[in-house]
């Protein structure tokens, strides 16, 4: 893939802008989490053996 100036890059420094990128967006992926999580409400906290979510409670269902 050329570069900006025309010239090939070689492939470990495509591989590193990649990277770079990449690590850049988790970053910013970690930061928006993080940001979220401080704005939300704790869960109800969920007893061992119980019943995390709504469909868990389909009597409907046989195990």
């Amino acid at each position: 893939m050329p570069a900006q100036g025309g010239a090939p890059k070689g492939l470990l420094q495509q591989m590193e802008e990649l990277m770079a990128a990449l690590n850049a967006d988790l970053s910013q992926l970690d930061a928006d989490l993080q940001h979220s999580a401080d704005r939300t409400p704790p869960a109800a906290p969920v007893t061992p053996g119980g019943l995390a979510y709504e469909s868990e409670r389909r009597a409907d269902r046989s195990f």
